[in-house]
């Protein structure tokens, strides 16, 4: 149905569909790229999937540069932004590290009885709720005194050493499952406590973390044990919390895909292992999905479709089960590749982080994600970006983060032009955009993904256009035109916002003044300033005609526009 559309909105403008993609995406393009976007044609509505974010380490949440990043997320969204965070219950003295933190939260005295100490924990939620963000808490990871492995507990992993060094104490299942879900339930009885009621049921509980890797060293069968606790100790603190999971990796491989569905079919009809009874709350289901970067003939290539794919099997096997047809999905993950504190460094494959490759990603793959929750008419809520900052690192370390050194990345300002759209999503077609089971399994390989994602909402209509490709590869500008229908005649006010090598990009900023390690204090106000949303032009009036508003620009290789006109949809 979808493709019926595009070939009607192309019909409508005179624009020819391509039967045979161009074989270069370095070709030069002689014909514009028409873009068509129909504020009468309502898709669904713009759920702000994107507010969704997290991080290993959570004591750099109340650090500064944590603090700020968090500001600046909450400030960009129109709704509360949802946090999640790794270690929120390893032992430690909360000194962070790359993929560490720790909050102490449960140890024991010497005869072997439970004690809490909420102090940590307190402080990280505090800095959300103070800014209106709200926790997708995850219960994890095992408290050194709880283990049944617990030496070594902390790890030594740094950006080069081998992954596996990360997997210690804090991955194995519990001693005593009753002293586990005791835990929860002191937990979200403290925060009932601290917080209140209604704050605590609005937000979202998980259990671990990709409990089909390493990050869980028992049995798939003792994580439904572990889930099981964990909920009841939930249910009975506060029985309107909302609790899901599994949160598995990419559901691409056959053995992670039977998790995924063993874990429902044991909520849905299993015994359960806390309570004897059938079945085990689930509130919502949760999953990952990553690309695959690679270095290709000395540039990196992105792999989109490998994302995509996680993403469509993770919809399929929810939407298998009946039952859980208006169930919400969060994908708990949602990124290019697996390791955000890999650098490029050691991780060549990783260079796209720092630039507009990232920006033009994040782009493309959220509005397809969108697609694909239509086209398995699944209930998607969220889509965790897992990029925070990293504290104390140089400038452009190239981690996958959102800010550095307190100077924001290109790729923030995608989701500060996210935020400004509303509403409902309309009929978008392109005459350079493959549909989305094209681009799931082939990826952008041969013309370039020009396209865009549209809303309207109080009379606004917003227009997300990007220039993709997974070949991070020098390439012609397109030129587009971009043809506005289902408008009032009339005066409108048009905003154009851009990200590109010249705007709202502080790292191409950084590199013009010669990459410093140090900026000075002028430095740093600049870098500041570059790094945040800027437009393209200044806005001008324009004037709507039979409906219609077209609007052309030139828009180069792995650049981002947001078009905004003011005040014309009826």
């Amino acid at each position: 149905m979808r493709r019926v559309v595009a070939l009607l909105l192309f019909a409508a403008v005179g624009v020819s569909v391509p039967l045979v993609p161009r074989i270069s995406a370095q070709i030069p393009r002689e014909d514009p790229v028409a873009i068509r976007v129909d504020a009468d044609r309502r898709q669904g509505p713009l759920t702000p999937i994107w507010a969704f974010f997290g991080y290993d380490e959570p004591n750099y949440t109340y650090m500064k540069d944590g603090r700020k990043l968090l500001s600046e997320l909450s400030a960009l969204s129109p709704v509360p932004v949802f946090v999640r965070t790794h270690n929120l219950l390893t032992s430690g003295d909360g000194t962070p590290a790359l993929k560490w933190g720790s909050t102490n939260a449960y140890t024991e005295d010497a005869a072997g009885r439970p004690k809490y100490d909420w102090a940590i924990v307190d402080r990280i939620f505090d800095t959300f709720i103070q800014r209106k963000m709200k926790p997708l808490v995850e219960i994890g990871f095992m408290p050194e005194a709880l283990s049944t492995r617990p030496h070594p507990y902390k790890h030594d992993w740094a950006p080069g050493l081998d992954y596996g060094r990360i997997y210690t104490g804090w991955t194995y299942p519990p001693t005593d499952y009753g002293k586990w879900g005791e835990l929860v339930y002191q937990w979200v009885r403290h925060s009932v406590a601290r917080y209140g009621r209604a704050e605590v049921e609005s937000w979202y509980w998980e259990v671990w973390n990709e409990p089909d890797i390493g990050y869980w060293r028992g049995t798939p069968e003792e994580f439904q044990r572990l889930y099981d606790y964990a909920a009841d100790g939930l249910k009975r603190a506060l029985p309107t919390a909302r609790i899901g999971g599994p949160h598995v990796t990419g559901p691409n491989g056959a053995r992670t895909q039977q998790i995924l569905r063993n874990f429902i079919e044991h909520c849905l009809r299993g015994t359960n292992y806390a309570t004897g009874r059938t079945g085990a709350p689930l509130d919502y289901v949760g999953f990952h999905a990553k690309g695959a970067p690679r270095v290709i003939d000395g540039h990196v290539r992105m792999g989109i479709a490998n994302q995509l794919q996680a993403i469509s099997n993770g919809f399929r096997i929810v939407a298998s089960f009946p039952e859980l047809r208006d169930t919400p999905i969060i994908i708990g993950e949602s990124d290019p590749e697996g390791c955000a504190a890999c650098s490029v460094r050691t991780n060549p494959e990783n260079g796209y982080r720092n630039g507009t490759m990232y920006s033009s990603y994040t782009a493309a793959q959220i509005a397809r994600t969108y697609e694909l929750a239509d086209l398995h008419d699944v209930n998607l809520r969220g889509s965790v970006t897992w990029a925070f900052e990293f504290e104390d690192q140089p400038p452009f370390a190239g981690l996958r983060d959102l800010a550095t050194n307190g100077i924001d990345k290109p790729v923030l300002n995608v989701f500060r032009m996210l935020g400004m759209m509303r509403g409902d999503r309309v009929a978008v077609g392109s005459s350079s955009a493959d549909s989305v089971e094209v681009i799931r399994d082939r990826g952008v390989r041969a013309r370039p993904d020009i396209y865009a994602i549209a809303a309207r909402s109080g009379g606004d209509l917003t227009a997300l256009v990007w220039n993709y490709h997974d070949d991070d590869l020098p390439a012609p500008s397109a030129e587009v035109v971009l043809t506005l229908s289902g408008l009032k005649d009339g005066r409108a006010l048009l905003s154009h916002y851009r990200i590109d090598a010249e705007h709202s990009n502080a790292y191409a900023a950084w590199q013009r003044m010669g990459s410093p390690d140090h900026p000075t204090a002028k430095q740093r106000v600049a870098l500041e300033r570059a790094g945040h949303l800027q437009r393209l032009v200044d806005p001008e009036r324009v004037t709507v005609a039979q409906g219609e508003l077209r609007v052309s620009f030139a828009l180069p290789r792995q650049a981002v526009s947001l078009i905004k006109v003011e005040g014309r949809v009826p």
